[in-house]
């Protein structure tokens, strides 16, 4: 179940990743890599993946111990 999920995590990001061109508005990006911010939305953006993959996996050892309550 854990090799189904770390997949699943990994997918998604390199899907989300793939994907990140296409949601670039006209003027933005730009502005971000011109004004030097760029390196902050990246790093907010890599928080927030790192967030939720760690409550992903502790959802994860939550379940599988109420999996073993229940058993």
């Amino acid at each position: 179940m854990m090799k189904n999920l770390n997949r699943t995590i990994l997918t998604s990001l390199l899907f989300m990743l793939s994907m990140t061109p296409a949601f670039a508005q006209d003027g933005m990006e730009e502005y971000f890599y011109e004004s030097g911010k760029i390196k902050v939305v990246v790093v907010v953006a890599f928080v927030v993946m790192v967030g939720l993959i760690i409550y992903a996996l502790s959802l994860g050892r939550r379940l599988k111990k109420l999996e073993e309550k229940k058993s």
